[in-house]
């Protein structure tokens, strides 16, 4: 079997294995669903906070929406926190201003990547006495570039400090079992990924 590649997180589990003590992680989520089956993969490895920076989600009512399965999912995991930061959808409109048109998976894309990343590491290096690593559930969607959100994970890690673990969550049927979670526990899954750009600005 292939050794997993040092700076992910199967590298960090292998490690964990074979310690008492669980590394510390902060893990980005973009909703409850994408959670889930992360969730059920990295809590007999790691000490996890999830993190629920996501600015891009609009309309309001559909960011709380989002935040409240994603504290249902949380419910399920002993041990879990889940931090909710300040946050608001002009920071999101203002940072991807000029790129309303753009097709899903272009550059816009790429910026709410960022964005949500380096918001990410930034509360790390604030709280790293708290922290080992920091990683992100958008991996787990077989409609996100892996490649593409790993490359900017380690950039803004690199950038503030602190360590991020590379993913792919949709291995390992990860993406599967997310349905299957949120059907089984009633979780709301949502329709789209999060803006909508008849909200934002040319």
């Amino acid at each position: 079997m292939k050794k997993p590649l040092i700076g992910t997180v199967e590298y960090e589990i292998e490690l964990a294995k074979n310690t008492a003590r669980k590394p510390r992680l902060l893990l980005h989520a973009c909703c409850g669903p994408c959670a889930s089956s992360v969730l059920e993969y990295l809590t007999p490895h790691f000490d996890v906070t999830v993190y629920y920076y996501n600015p891009n989600i609009l309309p309001k009512d559909e960011f709380i929406k989002r935040k409240n399965a994603l504290k249902e999912v949380v419910s399920h995991f002993d041990g879990v926190k889940l931090v909710v930061p300040s946050q608001d959808e002009q920071e999101y409109i203002f940072y991807v201003k000029g790129h309303k048109s753009d097709p899903e998976g272009g550059a816009r894309c790429t910026l709410c990547f960022n964005l949500r990343l380096e918001n990410t590491a930034k509360y790390m290096l604030e709280n790293v006495e708290n922290f080992d690593f920091f990683a992100t559930t958008l991996t787990v969607s077989p409609h996100k570039n892996a490649p593409l959100i790993n490359e900017i994970g380690k950039t803004v890690a690199q950038k503030y400090g602190v360590n991020y673990l590379s993913s792919d969550f949709k291995k390992r049927d990860g993406y599967l079992r997310s349905i299957q979670l949120c059907k089984e526990w009633g979780i709301y899954r949502q329709t789209y990924c999060g803006c909508v750009s008849e909200l934002l600005s040319d």
